[in-house]
């Protein structure tokens, strides 16, 4: 039944844009977002700077309380809907359901706190969600091989590590098909072990 249209059918995968506190998250998702990103950033307040840890984001005054949501074309006939994630500790309960139906992550890393990669490292590996750990290349930042900070994170062998601007949307959108093209190996690898 040809309705005389040729429209490609559109597939839309769901991404998840990880990682800690201040890193970067909500950036990337506004900069690569095609449509207004859905923000659920509140301020910081006094209170909170004794449970959240802020060093080396002193001048961050908002935090995501839930998430944030864009949308991007890959190409056409393939969308991405990107959830970003908050990433301080109290609101990580809302991963396990943010990750339901994603086709993989993205982890977003600072190398002035790589440490704050490792939850969400642990938490995708442990789930079998494909990844990708993007580094922020912040201003004034000593530049890393991506080789070193995959053995500094003890990645898994073939884990993309991409260096980024999350600022910038051509940036980010590189990202996102490194993640594509590694999640659609990973699939595909375990498509045919189930089969064999």
């Amino acid at each position: 039944m040809d309705s005389g249209h040729s429209e490609t059918p559109v597939m839309a995968l769901k991404i998840l844009i990880a990682g800690g506190f201040g890193v970067g998250k909500t950036t990337m998702v506004g900069a690569v977002s095609e449509i207004r990103p859905l923000r659920t950033e509140e301020q910081l307040t006094e209170a909170g700077r004794h449970v959240d840890d802020t060093i080396g984001v002193e001048r961050k005054s908002t935090t995501t309380v839930a998430m944030d949501f864009g949308r991007i074309t890959i190409r056409a006939g393939l969308s991405l809907y990107l959830f970003g994630t908050p990433g301080q500790d109290r609101f990580w309960f809302l991963w396990d359901e943010l990750s339901q139906g994603a086709l993989g992550a993205v982890v977003l890393a600072d190398t002035r706190r790589l440490e704050d990669s490792f939850p969400a490292v642990d938490f995708f590996e442990h789930r079998k969600i494909p990844f990708a750990v993007a580094v922020n290349r912040f201003p004034g930042t000593q530049q890393h091989r991506p080789e070193d900070i995959a053995r500094a994170l003890d990645l898994q062998d073939g884990t993309p590590v991409v260096l980024c601007d999350a600022r910038d949307r051509a940036s980010g959108k590189e990202v996102l098909i490194a993640l594509v093209e590694h999640a659609g190996r990973m699939h595909a690898a375990r498509l045919l072990e189930s089969v064999s």
